[in-house]
């Protein structure tokens, strides 16, 4: 199995299925974990030296911080109904807890950070889709902690891409501190599989292919991209949706598309 994969876990006493921490990703910054709790159960965890952002994938929730509260939080039964999510952004030296009042699907998000910002709720009518490439190349993003709205590091954003589509392509990279051609972030892809059987491909490779490797990926496995180019494609009849979260020195997302393909843009 590649070490750039993570499979999901039978859950653990607190619901974990995912856990990705700078120390076993061997990197700087992207934290990311994956939550299933059932009614009535509750998670709580410190942020400690992170800011952290709470996805709420599907169902609904009670969930607090050190000064804010929101109280049955959530709209999504699936996450393939392509609405975009109830989100919490949670700053360092805190803590979050979240209360599933139905089966929840919680992705969390974390990067070091100062505590610039307060706790917040971010709704869904905050939040919109736009539709990138076309034909084979067609997605729908939804930018959920990205552009204006404010954090110290993390961008976090989701993507749906339909069956017998490819999406982050053609191949971009950002794995460079060359501003303003190209910032240097860490990622990681959550991905689901609709029908949840199905699969996915994604190829992570750099331009001397010191590394290049390419992943087959089921439902709830998290790919991760440290550094290199990183397109994703979806087999006919499974519909592909991935949650990204990145963080670097920097939190400005400047990409820099493969030479090599990059003529399909200009065709």
């Amino acid at each position: 199995m590649s070490h750039l994969l993570s499979r999901p876990q039978t859950p653990d006493d607190i619901g974990c299925i995912q856990r990705i921490t700078p120390q076993s990703a061997n990197w700087g910054y992207v934290g990311f974990e994956v939550y299933t709790l059932q009614p009535g159960q509750t998670l709580t965890q410190p942020t400690e030296g992170t800011e952290v952002c709470l996805v709420l994938m599907t169902g609904k929730a009670d969930v607090s911080t050190g000064q804010e509260t929101w109280s049955d939080i959530g709209e999504r039964t699936t996450i393939f109904e392509q609405q975009p999510p109830y989100a919490v952004y949670v700053p360092p030296r805190d803590e979050y807890r979240v209360t599933a009042r139905t089966e929840l699907e919680l992705a969390v998000s974390r990067a070091p950070a100062e505590g610039k910002y307060p706790a917040r709720l971010i709704k869904p009518e905050e939040l919109q889709y736009i539709t990138r490439g076309e034909g084979t190349n067609e997605r729908r993003v939804c930018n959920i902690l990205f552009n204006d709205i404010p954090a110290e590091k993390l961008l976090v954003v989701e993507v749906f891409t339909p069956n017998g589509n490819w999406s982050s392509y053609p191949p971009h990279k950002h794995d460079t501190d060359a501003k303003p051609n190209e910032t240097q972030l860490e990622e990681t892809y959550y991905h689901r599989l609709n029908p949840s059987q199905g699969f996915a491909f994604q190829r992570v490779y750099t331009d001397d292919r010191s590394l290049d490797e390419t992943i087959t990926v089921e439902d709830k496995g998290v790919v991760m991209v440290p550094e290199g180019y990183h397109p994703v494609g979806a087999p006919h009849g499974y519909d592909l949706y991935y949650l990204n979260t990145m963080a670097g020195p920097e939190r400005t997302w400047i990409f820099h598309n493969d030479p090599a393909h990059e003529w399909m843009l200009k065709s």
